[in-house]
């Protein structure tokens, strides 16, 4: 039986463990303050990230990694003992990563590298990397594996509240003053993820309604439907985090787990501090 190895980036937000338990390759994003470059959850955190940020009052940029860096995946996968690898990146309309992937793809000529632009991002996408890993584990092929992430990313939605408007007025996509009048009313924008990118779908006052909101949206998605799998993202508040898991529970029947985990920095630098979101697939 041919080994397939499945590689992803650390935009799915993967946590170590479970990429571990899945044999999952993550390439880090680029973290980069200035002339200083840092590899996405191997050399930075948000804790660092957002102390940085604060105290220099600035974002940093964010790079998809290099063709170099996945070059190098790869040969590591294939010295391993995979004949053949499947490398599922974060959505090509929110990064560069898909395209670098690809260019490291042609290097290998005599091996047979599938590059995927999953159209998803952060635990939607880790979610459709387990779902290819878990059908290569039962001996599927390549094509399998790809249709069962497909499957899955056509099942998941993510609806999330940010904090503040802070850090995206600092990204420029909004005037200062526009971000700073949004402070005054406390107004909390709800994400979504749609046709893959992160949306603001509703601006909300408050974060108490803001939480309200994105578990009425959930309702709305999952009417009729079981959610088979569901996680929570947060960006530096893991107490708010299982504040809204037991309001989400509350609400709608969950599974009996559910994952808990950060958004990482390759994505969180855009949402900002104090992001809540979940992430879920419903049945079919």
């Amino acid at each position: 039986m041919s080994k397939i190895a499945i590689i992803t980036d650390t935009d799915s937000s993967l946590p170590a463990e479970l990429a571990k338990q899945y044999g999952i390759i993550q390439v880090p994003i680029i973290i980069q303050f200035g002339e200083e470059s840092f590899q996405d959850v191997y050399e930075i955190n948000n804790e660092t990230i957002f102390a940085r940020i604060d105290k220099e009052g600035k974002l940093p940029t964010t790079a998809a990694p290099s063709p170099g860096q996945f070059v190098e995946a790869f040969k590591t996968a294939f010295a391993s003992g995979a004949d053949s690898i499947l490398c599922m990146n974060i959505s090509s309309e929110m990064s560069a990563t898909y395209a670098s992937a690809r260019q490291a793809a042609d290097m290998f000529p005599d091996n047979r590298v599938e590059v995927m632009d999953t159209r998803s991002l952060a635990i939607g996408q880790g979610y459709m990397a387990i779902a290819a890993a878990e059908t290569i584990a039962r001996g599927g092929s390549i094509e399998d594996a790809i249709a069962a992430a497909v499957d899955v990313r056509e099942r998941s939605h993510l609806f999330g509240a940010l904090a503040s408007l802070k850090y995206i007025a600092m990204s420029g996509r909004v005037s200062a003053l526009a971000a700073g009048m949004a402070g005054l009313l406390d107004i909390k924008p709800i994400l979504s993820l749609q046709n893959g990118k992160l949306s603001l779908l509703e601006k909300i006052r408050t974060q108490g309604k803001a939480w309200k909101r994105a578990i009425e949206l959930t309702a709305e998605t999952t009417a009729g439907r079981k959610i088979e799998k569901v996680a929570i993202l947060n960006v530096k508040c893991p107490e708010a985090a299982k504040q809204f898991e037991g309001q989400l529970r509350a609400a709608l029947p969950c599974p009996e787990e559910i994952l808990q985990t950060s958004m990482n920095p390759g994505l969180s630098v855009h949402t900002g501090a104090g992001m809540v979101a979940v992430v879920f697939v419903v049945s079919k």
